[in-house]
Protein backbone atom coordinates (compact mmCIF):
# COMPACT_ATOMS: atom_id res chain seq x y z
CA UNK A 1 0.00 0.00 0.00
CA UNK A 2 1.07 3.53 -0.66
CA UNK A 3 2.21 5.69 2.23
CA UNK A 4 -0.17 8.40 3.28
CA UNK A 5 1.30 11.86 2.98
CA UNK A 6 1.25 14.03 6.06
CA UNK A 7 -0.29 17.44 5.46
CA UNK A 8 2.48 19.94 4.70
CA UNK A 9 3.19 22.49 7.40
CA UNK A 10 1.98 25.84 6.08
CA UNK A 11 4.61 28.40 5.13
CA UNK A 12 2.62 31.10 6.92
CA UNK A 13 -0.26 31.54 9.35
CA UNK A 14 -3.02 33.91 8.28
CA UNK A 15 -5.71 35.67 10.29
CA UNK A 16 -8.01 38.68 9.97
CA UNK A 17 -8.32 41.38 12.62
CA UNK A 18 -11.10 43.96 12.76
CA UNK A 19 -11.93 47.19 14.60
CA UNK A 20 -14.69 49.69 13.70
CA UNK A 21 -14.50 49.75 9.88
CA UNK A 22 -10.82 48.71 9.68
CA UNK A 23 -9.77 45.29 8.49
CA UNK A 24 -6.22 43.93 8.76
CA UNK A 25 -5.17 40.73 7.02
CA UNK A 26 -2.11 39.39 8.83
CA UNK A 27 0.34 36.75 7.64
CA UNK A 28 3.00 35.44 10.01
CA UNK A 29 6.02 33.72 8.47
CA UNK A 30 8.23 31.69 10.80
CA UNK A 31 11.04 31.75 8.21
CA UNK A 32 12.59 34.86 6.74
CA UNK A 33 13.96 38.14 8.02
CA UNK A 34 12.15 39.26 11.17
CA UNK A 35 10.17 42.47 10.86
CA UNK A 36 6.72 43.93 10.36
CA UNK A 37 5.58 45.26 6.97
CA UNK A 38 2.24 47.12 6.71
CA UNK A 39 0.88 47.87 3.22
CA UNK A 40 4.39 47.40 1.78
CA UNK A 41 5.90 49.94 4.19
CA UNK A 42 7.95 49.37 7.31
CA UNK A 43 5.54 49.54 10.24
CA UNK A 44 7.57 52.35 11.87
CA UNK A 45 6.84 54.51 8.82
CA UNK A 46 3.19 53.43 8.54
CA UNK A 47 2.41 53.94 12.25
CA UNK A 48 4.17 57.25 13.04
CA UNK A 49 3.70 57.43 16.83
CA UNK A 50 5.11 55.21 19.57
CA UNK A 51 1.60 54.66 20.93
CA UNK A 52 0.44 53.08 17.65
CA UNK A 53 3.62 50.98 17.35
CA UNK A 54 3.14 49.70 20.91
CA UNK A 55 -0.46 48.73 20.12
CA UNK A 56 0.74 46.67 17.13
CA UNK A 57 3.60 44.98 19.04
CA UNK A 58 1.67 44.22 22.27
CA UNK A 59 0.81 40.56 21.52
CA UNK A 60 4.38 39.84 20.39
CA UNK A 61 5.85 41.46 23.52
CA UNK A 62 3.35 39.59 25.72
CA UNK A 63 4.55 36.27 24.29
CA UNK A 64 8.24 37.40 24.15
CA UNK A 65 8.40 36.85 20.38
CA UNK A 66 9.35 40.37 19.26
CA UNK A 67 12.02 39.39 16.70
CA UNK A 68 10.94 35.85 15.79
CA UNK A 69 8.58 36.37 12.84
CA UNK A 70 8.31 38.11 9.51
CA UNK A 71 4.84 39.66 9.54
CA UNK A 72 3.06 40.99 6.45
CA UNK A 73 -0.07 43.07 7.02
CA UNK A 74 -2.64 44.43 4.57
CA UNK A 75 -4.68 47.08 6.42
CA UNK A 76 -7.64 48.94 4.95
CA UNK A 77 -10.56 51.11 6.04
CA UNK A 78 -11.03 53.34 9.06
CA UNK A 79 -8.37 55.57 10.58
CA UNK A 80 -4.77 54.93 11.58
CA UNK A 81 -5.60 54.13 15.24
CA UNK A 82 -8.38 51.77 14.23
CA UNK A 83 -6.01 50.03 11.80
CA UNK A 84 -3.42 49.62 14.56
CA UNK A 85 -5.99 47.91 16.80
CA UNK A 86 -7.23 45.75 13.91
CA UNK A 87 -3.61 44.77 13.27
CA UNK A 88 -3.14 43.81 16.93
CA UNK A 89 -6.29 41.67 16.73
CA UNK A 90 -5.05 39.96 13.56
CA UNK A 91 -1.57 39.29 14.94
CA UNK A 92 -3.11 37.79 18.07
CA UNK A 93 -5.38 35.49 16.07
CA UNK A 94 -2.47 34.38 13.86
CA UNK A 95 -0.30 33.63 16.93
CA UNK A 96 -3.08 31.41 18.32
CA UNK A 97 -3.19 29.53 15.01
CA UNK A 98 0.62 29.20 15.16
CA UNK A 99 0.54 27.81 18.72
CA UNK A 100 -2.70 27.08 20.57
CA UNK A 101 -0.89 27.31 23.92
CA UNK A 102 -0.66 31.09 23.48
CA UNK A 103 -4.45 31.41 23.62
CA UNK A 104 -4.84 31.52 27.40
CA UNK A 105 -2.37 34.39 27.99
CA UNK A 106 -3.52 36.41 24.98
CA UNK A 107 -7.18 36.01 25.92
CA UNK A 108 -6.47 37.12 29.49
CA UNK A 109 -4.76 40.24 28.11
CA UNK A 110 -7.95 40.96 26.12
CA UNK A 111 -6.34 40.83 22.67
CA UNK A 112 -8.54 38.06 21.26
CA UNK A 113 -11.83 39.91 21.77
CA UNK A 114 -12.96 41.95 18.80
CA UNK A 115 -13.91 45.41 20.04
CA UNK A 116 -17.63 45.60 19.13
CA UNK A 117 -18.00 49.38 19.41
CA UNK A 118 -19.08 50.93 16.13
CA UNK A 119 -20.27 54.35 15.03
CA UNK A 120 -24.00 54.74 15.56
CA UNK A 121 -26.03 55.34 12.42
CA UNK A 122 -27.50 58.75 11.63
CA UNK A 123 -31.26 59.12 12.12
CA UNK A 124 -33.45 61.26 9.86
CA UNK A 125 -34.45 64.63 11.26
CA UNK A 126 -31.18 64.81 13.22
CA UNK A 127 -27.78 66.20 12.25
CA UNK A 128 -25.83 63.19 13.58
CA UNK A 129 -26.81 60.02 15.45
CA UNK A 130 -28.23 61.98 18.40
CA UNK A 131 -27.47 65.66 17.76
CA UNK A 132 -30.69 67.53 17.03
CA UNK A 133 -30.91 70.78 15.09
CA UNK A 134 -31.01 73.93 17.21
CA UNK A 135 -34.46 74.51 18.64
CA UNK A 136 -36.04 77.84 17.85
CA UNK A 137 -39.14 79.20 19.62
CA UNK A 138 -40.16 81.43 16.65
Amino acid sequence: MAKEKKPAKPSYFEAVGRRKTSVARVRIFSKGEAGIIVNEKNFEKYFPTNELRNIVEEPLKKMKLSNKFKILIRASGGGIHSQAEATRHGITRALVIFDADFRKRLKKAGFLKRDPRMKERRKFGLKKARKAPQWSKR
